[in-house]
């Protein structure tokens, strides 16, 4: 994503990063080093400083608040054009809750000269390093344009879904469905090959009926199927499935604090658990659940 974005922004413009992985800056550095300047910040309160528009991607809730609590210790300064109102964009996939809460924060603490937007992303390492992300964006029309313009430096598709917190509630809805698709497709893929047919066959026959969904077509979990899945790489790569037991869990944890109930949810989530502690699974892409409920029948034959 930010060697994406460094190509893209003029070469007048500094670009300035912070990891905890010092390694993977110093590594970026060396990569971008002919695009323009790019400096590296001790902390997530100097990026702000020293920026009008700064964009965030963490793993957990827990980690935006912190993040957040840093950069609104004290005031900030300016932006680098008095008039700018300095925007956040916040990529993370956390619960719409935290991140409005946030937002309420940034606004108060700023004087509503700052604004805080969702923009979770979908397309994973491969999409972030191709510049194919699709992101879904909760922002008000008046900073729409602005928003677009930076994600569309480091994405395919940007779909505008709301007010703040909108994207959010879009991403986590469409992970609930992939990741009971996944498991439903699984579980399709290994009664079809028990019943004798040939894997190859299956998914194509499913791929034009009404079954077809991203995991048969796209990331088909038996290998060989789908060349270049993580399924035939020996499930390398890919979203983890560690990562979708935490966007599932958020998925479930936000429908109930809004009162909508879900048949699939938790029989999903006790897969998803068991699973990414697996020896199939961990550190392996989601799909690898198919491997993991191939060993759960062997054990109960």
């Amino acid at each position: 994503m930010a060697r994406n974005l460094r190509a893209k922004i003029s070469n007048s413009d500094t670009l300035v990063i912070h990891d905890v992985n010092t390694i993977a800056t110093g590594q970026f550095l060396d990569e971008v080093r002919d695009m323009g300047t790019t400096t590296v910040a001790t902390g997530v309160r100097q990026v702000a400083e020293q920026s009008d528009t700064i964009i965030t991607s963490l793993p957990e809730p827990s980690h935006v608040k912190s993040v957040f609590d840093s950069i609104l210790a004290s005031k900030l300064p300016t932006c680098s054009e008095p008039a700018t109102r300095r925007l956040f964009i916040d990529c993370s996939t956390i619960d719409p809750i935290t991140s409005r809460a946030v937002a309420a924060s940034v606004a108060k603490t700023t004087s509503d000269a700052a604004a805080f937007l969702d923009a979770p992303m979908s397309g994973g390492v491969v999409g972030a390093r191709a510049g194919s992300l699709t992101f879904m964006l909760g922002a008000p029309e008046t900073l729409l344009e602005r928003a677009t313009l930076v994600l569309s430096m480091m994405g395919k598709r940007v779909v505008h879904l709301g007010e703040q917190g909108a994207g959010l509630c879009g991403k986590l809805a469409n992970n609930y469905l992939l990741a009971v698709n996944n498991i439903a497709t699984a579980e399709a893929m290994r009664m079809g090959m028990a019943w004798g047919l040939d894997a190859k066959a299956l998914a194509g026959m499913i791929n034009t009926s009404t079954g077809r969904c991203w995991p048969s077509e796209v990331n088909n979990p038996v290998p060989g199927v789908v060349e270049g899945a993580p399924a035939s790489r020996d499930y390398e790569g890919g979203f983890g499935t560690s990562l979708m037991r935490k966007d599932l869990g958020l998925a479930i944890a936000s429908a109930k604090q809004f009162g909508v109930g879900n048949v699939l949810g938790d029989g999903a989530m006790q897969v998803y658990e068991r699973a990414a502690e697996s020896h199939q699974c961990k550190g392996k892409d989601f799909s690898s659940v198919y491997q993991w409920l191939g060993e759960l029948e062997e054990r109960s034959r």
